[in-house]
């Protein structure tokens, strides 16, 4: 009687195949698409921690620069960017015949605009100030005369740079025959100024009450929008996704290799 192949302990055919051992073998084609893809998934991660320390930094900036006590307006402005975000303190009057208006400005998501109002300084100098914001229906003056405050008075305001800060090909022309600006440039407004106005810098008025509660001030953006963390941790989680993947792939045992030519 012939022993069957069990009694012996042969394996039948297949179960070499089933029990084979596993190995890693990397196909040229699959590497080839991998290491790029990998590549760019943790460059980008690492950018978005770059802009996470940056934006950090501005944020850290325009804190300490706002919550300072304010300090008078400097004589001249050889670096703009310097000075930027730092509370001053103004002395003079408005002029508030020769206002113009920044849109489009949103105020609780309420569409409306700015309005920007040269100031003449007690030293002589005027200085354009964001006073704040106004519905849309306010933008004529008589709709708000009670916060057209004439005469000398202080108030305190936060110095910015003009100039679009947005993308140059989104960038909307201004209306400078109408005073109407979506983006502040001192220059030309300076021509529609009786007084001249300083072109290195205007302000952004704080928070204030007035009569009639229009316009509203405190407009600038102190805290900024900072989801880099979220962004540098998906970018790398890509990474790693891809990676197991990778490694799956060509993990497998050694009679079921992927196709080298794959």
């Amino acid at each position: 009687m012939t022993d069957s192949p069990e009694r012996h302990g042969d394996q039948r055919p297949g179960d070499a195949r089933q029990g084979g051992r596993r190995r890693f073998r990397p196909t040229f084609w699959a590497t080839v698409c991998a290491v790029p893809a990998l590549a760019i998934l943790i460059a980008l991660g690492t950018w978005q921690v770059q802009r996470l320390h940056w934006k950090e930094g501005e944020i850290a900036k325009r804190v300490e620069r706002s919550q300072g006590p304010a300090i008078a307006l400097p004589g001249s402005f050889p670096d703009p960017a310097a000075v930027e975000f730092t509370r001053v303190g103004l002395s003079g009057s408005f002029l508030h015949d020769q206002e113009f208006y920044l849109g489009a400005r949103t105020e609780n998501g309420r569409v409306g605009l700015n309005i920007v109002t040269p100031f003449q300084l007690d030293d002589g100098r005027t200085l354009l100030v964001n006073r704040g914001w106004v519905p849309q229906e306010r933008r004529d003056p008589a709709t708000r005369a009670e916060g057209q405050i004439a005469g000398p008075l202080e108030i305190e305001a936060l110095l910015r740079t003009d100039g679009w800060k947005g993308v140059s090909f989104a960038k909307p022309p201004n209306k400078p025959e109408e005073r109407f600006y979506f983006w502040l440039d001192l220059p030309v407004m300076g021509e529609g100024v009786s007084q001249g106005i300083i072109t290195e810098v205007y302000a952004d008025a704080v928070a204030a009450e007035l009569p009639g509660g229009l316009p509203i001030g405190g407009q600038t953006r102190i805290a900024l929008k900072n989801d880099h963390l979220e962004y540098a941790l998906t970018w790398y989680s890509f990474a790693v996704i891809l990676l197991v993947i990778y490694f799956l792939f060509h993990y497998r045992r050694e009679e079921e290799g992927p196709d080298e030519t794959a």
